[in-house]
């Protein structure tokens, strides 16, 4: 009701903040909806799943929290750090969408690896938290800002990259509403089980997998790529 009644004025004010033919564009709504699903599908997996996992002391490997954030939460955030310069840097070249197809399929195959592996082995679940870091926080993430750049329109730079950063939080704020809960409402045996943990991550996976299909719709940047 809220987006409905914003469309309304917004179609009715001189001056309005979000000018809707902007948003009727494949190449705004395509990307914001890409990123809306990457982020819920990864966000909270590595943020909430894994880190509640790993300092369960029945189901998952008794951790502290802090040793938790050491083994999982630092090397993800170090390694995507590191390898997004060169994500950015090969995008011209390789392509923008080619790029962030690599890093959001990476992602679902590591959500994977986790689900059905991770879960059981620690080193496996550590390693399937690096290599998200290196898919999503390192490719994906840096694809999606870059593809609001890229893809903004001239006369107004600054509309993509802003309505993108609303997408992220907004896809943040949903996968922690919705994957977590499922890995309650999974465990009906109690928190001696996996089987909610591995129901919240395969569900992750799946809108991951969603996101990897609506990327297909983004235009490419022409401006912005030397690949033929």
């Amino acid at each position: 009701m809220a987006f409905l009644a914003f469309w309304f004025l917004e179609n009715r004010i001189r001056q309005p903040l979000i000018p809707t033919a902007y948003l009727r564009r494949r190449s705004s709504w395509a990307l914001l909806l890409t990123t809306l699903l990457t982020i819920t599908g990864v966000f909270a997996v590595v943020n909430g799943l894994v880190t509640s996992f790993a300092q369960n002391a029945d189901a998952g490997f008794s951790m502290k929290p802090d040793v938790a954030s050491l083994a999982f939460l630092t090397p993800y955030a170090l390694v995507g750090w590191l390898v997004g310069p060169f994500s950015g840097r090969l995008a011209p070249t390789l392509g923008y969408r080619t790029m962030l197809r690599i890093g959001i399929g990476g992602s679902v195959l590591a959500t994977l690896l986790m689900a059905f592996v991770g879960v059981h082995s620690l080193p496996v679940l550590i390693t399937a938290t690096v290599l998200i870091g290196i898919t999503y926080a390192g490719i994906a993430n840096i694809m999606l800002n870059g593809l609001g750049i890229v893809l903004s329109p001239a006369d107004n730079p600054g509309f993509l990259p802003g309505l993108n950063a609303g997408a992220f939080n907004l896809g943040a704020g949903l996968s922690f509403a919705v994957l977590p809960v499922l890995q309650v409402v999974g465990s009906p045996t109690g928190s001696h089980s996996t089987t909610g943990y591995t129901a919240g991550m395969l569900l992750g996976a799946a809108i991951t997998l969603g996101a990897f299909a609506v990327s297909f719709l983004i235009p490419r940047p022409v401006d912005a790529e030397t690949a033929e």
